[in-house]
């Protein structure tokens, strides 16, 4: 389904189902059923109370509520043509206190919201430890859901299964999609593989969306209990991180029926890039641009691998708070939020990594995403962070850290042996670690690799969790 005009308000086709199909369920979290009539009434009594109490321009979702109050709010917030500012739960004190004072708390009363105005702060880290805030406006986010409908077709306008926290965008993106369209969305308040693979079974989610953590624990979950394929998802988009396509056809045997999309993108430029997971693609490619996106890769290294420059509708409006070197670059309507990669004459974008994650080792430049991707199609390898460290020959030396797959660790030997089998001998690493039980991850459930390289500074205090291997 397509909402009537194709709005260029997130919130504005609310309306419009709660008219035409009021008794469609909107939200469904497992323990309380909103139908789009019920969606429509509440939030525009919040909304009215927002602007009644003239509430600043930017409010905080509240994150002690559950996953489908915080999305009626949010809902409520840019309905009322205020700005809705999500934060993560799992913020220290003064993160939060650090975040909260970004924004003016004078009351105002506003205007009825256009396409330009922004609707959406979510934050990102930054390398200082602060939260860093990125403004989204109707407009880029409009851009994106229809984006969204005609590169992935009908089954992207089905009911969505978005099993993770509205903090996530990937996940509150999501849910806005399955409002959007008038399919609705099921949420959970905690993700849990076995409720995951119950709610699909059940049929009524055509549309999954997901980071490939989860669906490697869905996977593992699966293997476990011997669960039968499930015939009737029908679409899977994965972003957050990169896809372990060696488990492409495992998944596609779980979920017969589904297409398999993983998706490159960022928090200040939606989608970029898309393509059906492949395991015969190359570990790089990231996929063919989406049809409302540009891409120019400028000042290529020796390697081929430029900075990665997009210009689209979808973009982010500004930053909100202090920013850092991690902070995207603009250029007019361009935008880079400094990912190196290239372009093969056939149009498909590879990725080689981030720029400020790129080691320099005996004068090459190796992309530690690169080695990490090899590094977890090695059946006895869950997780890799790969690192620099200072060396007076090398410039910086190859350092990696494991986390073992579901028993011991493979033997250093065996890891450098099948690193120098597949990639060129200056991106074999020179030295081994591994964890026990512990992987640092990010909220949005990529690996914490700032954490990790934290612990290889300090190895004497670290040592109960970092471990040499032999």
């Amino acid at each position: 389904m397509n909402p009537p005009g194709l709005a260029e308000l997130i919130h504005a086709p609310l309306a419009h189902w709660a008219h035409t199909r009021g008794a469609a369920i909107s939200v469904d979290d497992g323990v309380q059923r909103l139908s789009f009539a019920q969606l429509h009434e509440a939030v525009q009594a919040q909304a009215r109370a927002l602007e009644d109490a003239r509430a600043p321009a930017a409010v905080f979702i509240d994150e002690r509520q559950s996953t489908a109050e915080q999305l009626q709010a949010f809902l409520a917030v840019i309905a009322s043509g205020r700005c809705a500012a999500v934060g993560d739960p799992d913020w220290t004190p003064a993160m939060q206190q650090a975040a909260r004072g970004f924004f003016s708390q004078a009351p105002t009363s506003m205007a009825a919201p256009d396409a330009h105005t922004p609707f959406y702060v979510g934050f990102t880290s930054g390398s200082t430890g602060l939260p860093k805030g990125f403004a989204r406006d109707h407009r880029s986010w409009t851009e994106s859901l229809k984006a969204c409908l005609e590169a992935f077709g009908p089954d992207a306008g089905t009911r969505v299964l978005a099993p993770g926290r509205i903090s996530h965008s990937l996940f509150l993106f999501g849910m806005v999609l399955g409002l959007w369209t008038g399919a609705g969305v099921v949420v959970q308040e905690r993700f849990s593989p076995a409720q995951t693979l119950a709610t699909l079974a059940g049929g009524q989610t055509p549309c999954l969306v997901a980071v490939p953590s989860q669906l490697a624990l869905l996977l593992e979950h699966a293997r476990r209990r011997g669960q039968a394929p499930i015939e009737g998802l029908r679409l899977i988009l994965i972003s957050g991180a990169r896809w372990m396509r060696q488990r492409t056809q495992e998944l596609k045997a779980l979920f017969p029926n589904a297409r398999v999309i993983e998706f490159y993108g960022a928090s200040e430029t939606s989608f970029i890039a898309w393509m059906e997971a492949d395991e015969a693609a190359p570990a790089q490619a990231v996929g063919r641009p989406f049809h409302n996106v540009q891409i120019e890769v400028r000042e290529p290294n020796a390697q081929g691998a430029g900075l990665i420059y997009v210009r689209s509708p979808m973009l982010f409006s500004h930053y909100v708070g202090p920013t850092d070197h991690t902070a995207a670059l603009r250029d007019g309507p361009w935008l880079s939020v400094r990912d190196m990669g290239w372009l093969e004459p056939s149009g498909l974008l590879c990725l080689a990594g981030r720029q400020q994650r790129m080691i320099v080792t005996q004068g090459k430049n190796l992309f530690p995403e690169e080695l990490e991707s090899l590094l977890c199609t090695h059946p006895q390898v869950q997780a890799a962070s790969v690192h620099g460290l200072p060396d007076p020959v090398r410039g910086q030396q190859v350092v990696v850290i494991v986390q073992p797959r579901g028993g011991p660790a493979p033997a250093a030997a065996a890891l450098a042996a099948f690193c120098r089998e597949h990639l060129e001998p200056f991106k074999t690493p020179r030295q081994f670690f591994c964890t026990e039980g512990r992987w640092p991850q990010t909220p949005s459930g990529k690996t914490d690799h700032p954490q990790l390289a934290r612990a290889l500074a300090q190895l004497e205090q670290e040592k109960a969790w970092l471990h040499p291997m032999r």
